[in-house]
């Protein structure tokens, strides 16, 4: 049977959808944005062939949690279900505002572990930018943070991943926070926790440390290359046109209006504002936002939704809905998981889970 989760923060589905494709049903998804809501609708229904919507559209701050218990947590038939989500992380961010726990999304972080803390899942996903470990002053927060939720029951790990290191074509770094009942942790493994113990059975990577084992700095070399997997060459999934072409979604991008598009040389991402994508290298962070622009390798534009979605390991069955503006797709994708890393993450917790015996 299919696990249920609930989903906070929703965004364009790609924490769920890599869940989904592991194994768990999402049973409640909750996402703010109206616009947005309606891609995580169009998007996760075509992937899964099932009909998916978002099925809450208030902001977290106003979720009664005795009402969420009555509606959605009494509901549940099952003993095992969860709780994954990432909250808005620009109040974080290294290149973002750093207004830490005190910024108006920096508080969302606190409030998504109250409800955790008040609902009692069995497991929980928590996932955010590096920058949360990164400053004395947001480490300690996120300290707090891990000894609420352990006083509130719970065994808990994190660790930094890089997706880069599960072949996505990509140097995206993010903090994932994860915990079970501990009560749960007895029955898997008999007998009471202790820290000395490692619990959790993190996803391997598939090439740890890529970004500095590989020499990507001398992809001239035709030796070099050849040694480099084809999976983290961002060439591999936006330069086959012809298939592109026969994709929805493949012809929607920004116009040039700017002459950089034409200036800068293949594989200069060192600018804050205009990178161009190197064929042969990983991209840097999707991130659309903060005038971040990415630019083709081969052809004087921005990359399409499609190769955005490509980059972010979504499948090429996810379908946008045309109407939706531009800067909200690309802003969903930029704020999105990596599908492949977030099944990598599902599979591992799905195993864990899988061990219980009543």
């Amino acid at each position: 049977m299919d696990i249920p989760i609930l989903s906070y923060f929703s965004g364009g589905g790609f924490l769920d959808l890599g869940f989904e494709l592991a194994g768990f049903n999402t049973i409640w998804s909750n996402e703010i944005s109206l616009e947005i809501a309606k891609i995580y609708n169009t998007g996760m229904s075509s992937s899964l062939e099932k009909d998916m919507k978002i099925t809450s559209n208030k902001s977290i701050t106003d979720i009664g949690i005795s009402t969420h218990k009555k509606e959605i947590i009494n509901q549940i038939n099952t003993k095992i279900w969860g709780i994954i989500g990432g909250p808005p992380c620009p109040d974080f961010s290294v290149g973002g505002k750093n207004k830490g726990r005190n910024g108006d999304l920096g508080k969302l972080s606190k409030i998504y572990i109250d409800h955790i803390c008040e609902l009692q899942p069995s497991f929980f996903v928590f996932e955010n930018v590096k920058g949360l470990i990164k400053t004395k002053k947001h480490r300690e927060f996120f300290m707090e943070l891990i000894e609420q939720l352990r006083e509130n029951g719970y065994v808990v790990d994190n660790k930094l991943l890089n997706a880069l290191d599960f072949g996505i074509p990509q140097d995206r770094e993010r903090i994932i926070m994860l915990g079970i009942k501990k009560d749960l942790y007895k029955k898997i493994f008999h007998h009471d926790y202790s820290s000395d113990y490692p619990w959790f059975l993190w996803p391997t990577e598939k090439y740890p440390n890529a970004k500095n084992v590989f020499e990507w700095n001398k992809i001239d070399d035709p030796e070099i290359l050849k040694n480099i997997p084809s999976e983290l060459k961002v060439g591999n999934y936006i330069l086959n046109q012809d298939e592109l072409n026969m994709l929805p979604n493949s012809n929607e991008y920004f116009n040039p209006k700017s002459s950089k598009f034409e200036e800068i040389k293949e594989g200069d991402t060192s600018r804050k504002s205009f990178k161009k994508l190197h064929r042969n290298k990983f991209s840097p962070t999707v991130a659309y936002g903060n005038n971040e622009v990415h630019l083709h390798p081969e052809q004087k534009r921005r990359l399409s939704v499609r190769e955005a979605l490509r980059i972010q390991t979504v499948p090429d069955s996810y379908v946008i809905d045309e109407n939706i503006s531009l800067s909200t797709k690309f802003k969903v994708i930029g704020n999105g998981v990596p599908v492949k890393l977030a099944n990598e993450i599902a599979k591992s917790m799905k195993h864990l889970l899988d061990k219980i015996v009543d």
